[in-house]
């Protein structure tokens, strides 16, 4: 499996095989883990000053913001494994 890039808005792109969760950030404990991630040094902020739509959760234990929608960057990611040559179709078996 190679690298999965994916744009996440303002020219940001993210390695999507090294994130664990993609989350809207209105819940109290995602805004917790924010803060956290903040103070402990481990928050990346692709916003560019726009407001934060998706919260990124890396293997790394790093936090990444973004500006997209969680459900966009989802469809961008179905987009990509959808394109590449050889991909796998979910029942074990390779297309052609």
């Amino acid at each position: 499996m190679g690298i999965e890039l994916v744009h996440i808005g303002f020219g940001n792109i993210l390695a999507m095989n090294r994130t664990i969760a993609i989350a809207s950030p209105n819940s109290a404990p995602t805004k917790r883990t924010i803060h956290e991630g903040r103070t402990n040094g481990k928050l990346i902020d692709m916003t560019s000053g726009r407001r934060t739509k998706a919260v990124i959760f890396t293997d790394s234990g790093h936090i990444v913001l973004a500006a997209l929608a969680p459900e966009t960057i989802a469809s961008r990611l179905q987009t990509i494994r959808g394109s590449q040559p050889g991909k796998e179709t979910g029942d074990g078996a390779e297309e052609p």
